[in-house]
């Protein structure tokens, strides 16, 4: 992105509220339940994600059907609890969420169905449980679910994650709504996988600069830029190294790591 001109739409759509986010440990889930029982009585509406649909005997992540038919029966009985996850039929999904827009609904449990698409400016909590095995950019999407009306909005991360990435990602969902700002920290921890291929994460084999340094790749654009128009074939004396730097370099047989 260094060669190219982009606009920057850098702040919230109209009406939009910034979205309030904690982290917490999987041991005060207590606490995230009568928050969100706390805002269901104001007469607001709450999404709780899960990772999964059903559970797995090789996971210990949240299922949607097993939490939605324990928070409903347990957690939550006095309230209204609907399902939503991608294996049930268009129809049904459907009825689910119009219930929910209408409502009718308190609480949907949810996969990452809700990920995108879905405007319900009443709901104003989302729970998203295991939130370590989300990338930046689904946390990112799962918590525009909610800030969409005029009510304060909440965002709460579930995880017990310890070290590594995950521990980052979660920080900065903390730290910061800007999702440019998340875009680059997930482009650190993940890599942008191959420009030309098929791969969607981890480093590639460019090592012109770190993908940290926006800064030094503006400026190197700018100085490019300004070299282009002072002398486009590099033919002066002075210019003939890079020449041949940039000819080697595109026949594959530079190294300028």
């Amino acid at each position: 992105y260094g060669d190219l001109d982009i606009s920057v739409l850098d702040e919230l759509p109209p009406g939009r509220q910034p979205v309030r986010t904690r982290w917490l440990r999987p041991v005060e889930r207590e606490r995230a339940y009568a928050f969100i029982r706390r805002q269901v009585e104001e007469g607001r509406q709450a999404f709780i994600i899960c990772p999964l649909v059903e559970g797995s005997e090789d996971s210990d992540a949240k299922a949607a059907v097993e939490e939605h038919r324990r928070l409903q029966e347990e957690v939550f009985p006095d309230l209204r609890v609907g399902l939503l996850h991608g294996r049930m039929k268009g129809e049904e999904k459907d009825a689910v969420m119009q219930a929910f827009s209408r409502g009718e609904l308190d609480i949907l449990v949810a996969t990452s169905v809700v990920e995108v698409g879905i405007d319900v400016p009443n709901a104003t909590v989302i729970m998203i449980e295991d939130a370590e095995r989300f990338g930046l950019a689904q946390l990112h999407q799962f918590r525009g679910r909610v800030g969409r009306g005029e009510h304060p909005s909440y965002c709460i991360l579930l995880s017990d994650a310890s070290s590594g990435d995950s521990v980052e990602r979660l920080k900065a969902m903390e730290e910061t709504q800007d999702g440019f700002v998340l875009a680059q920290k997930d482009l650190e921890l993940r890599g942008p996988g191959d420009f030309f291929g098929t791969r969607q994460s981890g480093l590639p084999p460019l090592h012109l600069a770190q993908l940290s340094d926006v800064r030094t790749l503006e400026a190197a654009r700018e100085e490019a830029k300004r070299l282009f128009e002072e002398d486009p074939e590099l033919s002066r004396p002075e210019h003939r190294p890079l020449r041949e730097q940039v000819a080697q370099f595109w026949h594959g047989h530079g190294d300028l790591s």
